[in-house]
């Protein structure tokens, strides 16, 4: 049952965990907008989502993530399906006129960018909390 329920929430909760991320790349961005020779960075949301639903399917099949031991006195880990925002690949964004100081930080798209991001993020909360309020009204007896 608990399986179940994981595997219904795993594509919102990997969607919500790389919104969270793109968040803080983008805020970065912006507060390094004055930062000589500072390079723009961004994430490639939907193959980073592929990405990370396929990778914790294989994990689930596979009964999670798994540490390797050094040692056979160590004790066997193991953590959660969900990899993190540290696994997703930074991308750097081309500028649409250079600097002269090297900074690549466009602030209108970056703000752009920003509140589209948090637009998102918050329908995906709104879409994971009705998931899971229809849940729960399926489950309480009438």
């Amino acid at each position: 049952m608990i399986d179940q329920l994981e595997s219904a929430f795993n594509f919102h909760q990997q969607a919500l965990g790389l919104r969270q991320a793109r968040h803080q790349v983008l805020a970065a961005n912006i507060a390094n907008a004055d930062t000589p020779n500072y390079k723009a960075r961004d994430i490639d949301f939907a193959s980073e989502l592929k990405k990370a639903v396929d990778g914790s399917q294989a994990q689930q099949q596979n009964g999670g993530l798994a540490l390797a031991r050094t040692s056979d006195r160590h004790l066997a880990g193991e953590g959660p399906a969900w990899q993190g925002a540290g696994s997703a690949d930074l991308l750097y964004r081309i500028p649409d006129q250079p600097s002269l100081d090297g900074n690549t930080v466009d602030m209108d798209r970056e703000r752009t960018q920003f509140a589209d991001n948090a637009v998102r993020y918050q329908a995906a909360l709104t879409i994971m909390n009705r998931r899971i309020q229809g849940l729960k009204n399926a489950m309480q007896p009438e």
